[in-house]
C-alpha cells in the first residue's frame, strides 16, 4: 500500500475546554498517513495524478481554524472526514498532538484511523 504523509503540520488555533483557552491561540501538530496509489503519478511524472500534500495541508488548516473547537478528538475526526470526503482517500490515520497541554508532558494527543485499506 502506498501512502502520502504529512508530518507535524503546525496549526495555531483556538482549542480547549477552559475559558482561558478560548481567549488564546495554541499550536496543534497534525500527522497524517493517507492511502493513495502513487503509481499513476510516478509513472507519468504528472502532478494531476498525485495527492497534493500542500492542498491537503491548506484545507486542513482552514478547517481547524474556521471556528473554535474544544476537543482534539473533534479535530481528528473532522480532519479524517475532510480528507476522505474531499480528496477521495480510502483510508487515513490522523494524529493530533497538543504541546504544552500538560506541564509534565511534551504533548498530549489522540490518534485515529478511518476508512478501509
Amino acid at each position: 500500500m502506498d501512502k502520502v504523509l504529512i508530518s507535524q503540520l503546525s496549526v495555531a488555533t483556538v482549542i480547549g475546554i477552559y475559558e482561558w483557552e478560548k481567549q488564546i491561540h495554541q499550536n496543534l501538530l497534525i500527522d497524517l498517513e493517507m492511502a493513495w496509489d502513487n503509481r499513476p503519478a510516478a509513472d507519468s511524472d504528472d502532478y494531476q495524478h498525485a495527492l497534493c500534500y500542500e492542498t491537503v495541508s491548506n484545507r486542513l488548516t482552514a478547517l481547524i481554524t474556521e471556528k473554535p473547537i474544544e476537543l482534539i478528538e473533534t479535530v481528528a475526526e473532522r480532519c479524517a472526514k475532510c480528507v476522505m470526503d474531499e480528496f477521495n482517500v480510502p483510508w487515513v490515520k490522523v494524529r493530533v498532538m497538543k504541546p504544552g497541554a500538560v506541564p509534565s508532558a511534551a504533548a498530549v494527543g489522540v490518534e485515529i484511523e478511518r476508512g478501509h485499506l
